[in-house]
């Protein structure tokens, strides 16, 4: 036997002349039952904010709708919490699905272009044998003092005791391989 349908007389009259297109009924009902259908919202969304938006919504379906109200299903209370629940979990995933195209919004505007591997392996291979031209065309004091810097990660120090050379002039030479290696791949002063 189901248990027996908890109800607030005073209310569900209240309801049913909503029902009638009485819009001084609807007063207590909202007094009523708003608090029902704000917990009900907070409850599943968590956010006070948007579970006042929803328990508006609500309250103007409960005025809108209150012929659908059925006494003998269940109480106002019920009708309303349900409602509220429905409502509640439609802006859920409302929300769910704003975050979902906005992420695919954002994947696709920073996905990167299509990329040309072969392409960038023939660059890549070009660029390597034009640095070997150039830094062949380096003296043998240059082309030492550079690779040492740059492909060995030495500081100037480093180079200098390596090559047993003055500070000063191991920096001369890297500045003027550098500067020859930069004539000698066009790359323009910036």
């Amino acid at each position: 036997m189901p248990p027996p349908v908890t109800t607030n007389p005073a209310v569900d009259a209240a309801l049913s002349a909503c029902a009638g297109g009485d819009p001084a009924a609807f007063a207590p009902v909202y007094d009523a039952l708003a608090p029902v259908a704000y917990g009900t919202c907070l409850g599943v969304l968590r956010d006070p904010d948007h579970a006042a938006e929803v328990v508006q919504e609500v309250m103007v379906e409960v005025w809108q709708t209150a012929a659908r109200y059925d006494a003998t299903r269940g109480s106002a209370r019920t009708w309303v919490a349900t409602l509220a629940r429905r409502r509640a979990v439609d802006r859920v995933r409302a929300e769910q699905a704003r975050r979902d195209r906005d992420q695919r919004d954002v994947d696709a505007s920073t996905a990167a272009a299509p990329r040309d591997v072969v392409m960038e392996d023939v660059e890549r291979r070009l660029e390597g044998a034009a640095v070997r031209r150039c830094l062949d065309s380096l003296t043998a004091t240059q082309r030492e003092a550079v690779v040492q810097a740059y492909y060995g990660g030495l500081t100037y120090r480093e180079v200098a005791e390596r090559l047993d050379a003055a500070l000063p002039t191991v920096k001369s030479r890297i500045r003027d391989g550098l500067l020859r290696l930069r004539d000698c791949l066009g790359v323009g002063r910036g």
